[in-house]
């Protein structure tokens, strides 16, 4: 592979690390205080669209080399191959349907009925069968037929066919940040950073991040952010809902922000038309971490974790914010719905 012409032997090449980070964006007409510098890191610019990527190689390289994955069709025509069963929002999910695709794995992703439809095509077109649950946004235990609890059945009841990396509790989700997000970080601020913010989710990443920048430095700060009860933030997690992770540890967090979650939609809409960047609803929330962070402390360098862009939620931009869908009329006429949107 070679990074200077950008000329890969296959996706798993163009998988982040020190040396092909994913982007640090300065924030500039949004930043509210002129002595704390604020950086995007944009994960959406990962193969697959989101910070997941990094955890999902790590579970997969674990589960080729201690559960025997093995390709469609390895042990002749009728053998469906072994592949992964993994409880998922969304973004994991797609991570490990396209990595396990490239390598003729069979995946199926377990997901509550409320993830965005987008998601469950992008699903599908990664060629992940769907077993779909009448579940929170986020995988939860104690729910009958959970996300989780299913995905472990079908693990246990098929293990010649499916094998079950399980992100919130596989340490590898850890690993993966404090190999390749931190030191990224790390070496793109020159090891000036002061503060990271990121969100709660399966925990990975913030745990990750904080153990590896506070080995270098533990001054800076680890900030998370968690959207305000009855959110429906894809993929977040505020922390009444942390039982269902066991990667969360609150020694690791110098400070969780709540905010309320109807943030996460304007702010992204507010990063899109006039930073320029495609924030998704979880990226929106942690902007609206940074701001209060920035203005709080006055100086420093802050990164962003920005998981993913917003094109996976249009129907949720759609609903919190109606009028993207109605659009914004000449006075005194009716504005002109957005096709299909209005439905």
């Amino acid at each position: 592979m070679n990074h200077q012409t950008r000329v890969y032997d296959d996706i798993f090449e163009m998988l982040p690390d020190e040396d092909n980070p994913t982007p640090l964006v300065r924030i500039n007409r949004l930043n509210p205080e002129p002595g704390f510098t604020l950086y995007a890191k944009l994960e959406w610019m990962n193969p697959f669209g989101s910070v997941k990527d990094r955890a999902a190689s790590y579970l997969l390289r674990q589960m080729e080399e201690e559960k025997g994955l093995r390709p469609e069709g390895a042990n002749g025509p009728d053998d469906p191959g072994k592949g992964i069963v993994e409880p998922t929002s969304g973004n994991t999910g797609l991570s490990l349907a396209g990595l396990a695709g490239v390598r003729g794995y069979p995946m199926k992703a377990v997901l509550p009925n409320k993830v965005p439809l987008e998601k469950k095509l992008m699903l599908r077109l990664a060629g992940s069968e769907l077993e779909v649950v009448n579940d929170d946004l986020c995988p939860s235990p104690g729910m009958g037929e959970g996300s989780i609890n299913l995905a472990r059945t079908i693990a246990r009841a098929q293990s010649d066919r499916y094998a079950m990396p399980h992100q919130y509790e596989n340490e590898n989700n850890v690993r993966a940040h404090m190999e390749t997000t931190g030191p990224e970080i790390w070496k793109q601020t020159a090891g000036e950073i002061t503060h990271v913010i990121t969100s709660l989710g399966t925990c990975g990443t913030v745990s990750g991040l904080s153990k590896f920048l506070k080995a270098k430095n533990p001054d800076i700060r680890v900030i998370a952010v968690a959207p305000s009860e009855g959110h429906d933030v894809p993929g977040l997690r505020n922390k009444s809902q942390l039982a269902v992770t066991t990667l969360y540890d609150e020694s690791l967090i110098d400070d969780v922000l709540e905010i309320d979650y109807e943030l996460a939609y304007t702010r992204a809409a507010e990063l899109f038309s006039r930073e320029g960047l495609r924030a998704g609803p979880s990226a929106g929330l942690i902007f609206e971490g940074g701001r209060i962070v920035a203005q709080r402390d006055k100086t420093g360098l802050g990164v962003m974790i920005f998981c993913d862009d917003a094109f996976k939620y249009a129907k949720s931009f759609a609903k919190h914010m109606p009028e993207l869908v109605e659009g914004t009329a000449p006075q005194n006429q009716q504005p002109e719905p957005i096709g299909a949107l209005k439905e």
